[in-house]
Formats: structure tokens, sequence, C-alpha cells
């Protein structure tokens, strides 16, 4: 599994790079702030939500979760690799971290 950092993943957004970023927590956490651009994926569902929000199994895929206790981006991850798709990162510090550097959510 592949890690990706706040850094960089920020720099990836800012610079609207071709990256899908997934939260993989229940909506309701989701609807309460999710880092920029990113899709309430769930994490429990990957294989039909996959087909749906993720076409191409090469495409830049970020998934990410609350903390870095959380597991579901892990879980989310791993499943993603299992069905194919090459190019998938975990941001392990979740949305916590994100938070802790006083980086915006969105509603």
């Amino acid at each position: 599994m592949h890690i990706i950092t706040r850094d960089d993943l920020r720099d990836l957004i800012d610079r609207r790079a071709p990256v899908t970023v997934l939260e993989a927590l229940p909506e309701p956490y989701f609807r309460k702030g999710h880092l920029p651009g990113a899709h309430q994926f769930p994490h429990d569902r990957v294989a039909e939500a996959a087909a749906a929000m993720l076409p191409d199994k090469h495409a830049a895929v970020v998934v990410y979760c609350a903390s870095a206790t959380c597991a579901n981006s892990h879980v989310a991850a791993e499943a993603l690799s299992a069905l194919g798709y090459t190019d998938v990162r975990v941001y392990v510090e979740g949305k916590q971290d994100w938070q802790a550097a006083g980086l915006p959510l969105e509603l």
C-alpha cells in the first residue's frame, strides 16, 4: 500500500492535479466536512462504489478517513487494489491531521 503525506496531498489538491480524493467514512461524517474536492466513499461497499465513481483503474486515487487510528482508508485502499486499481494511496493521518494543520474542510 502506498502512503501520501499531507503536504503532497495538499499540493495535488492546490494544483488541481488529476486525482480523485475519497473519504472512507460514513456519510454523516462526510457532510460535517471533508477535504477539498473529496467524494464520500463507503469502505464497506467498495466494489459497487468504485464501478460508478472510478471508471479508470489507472487514475490516481487517494483515500483517507478520520485519523491515523481509523482503518477505513486502509480497508478501502486494499479493496481497490484487489479490484485492479493501480495508483491508490492512503493519507494515513486523515481528516484530523488536515484540520490540525489549519487546512480548510468543505461542507
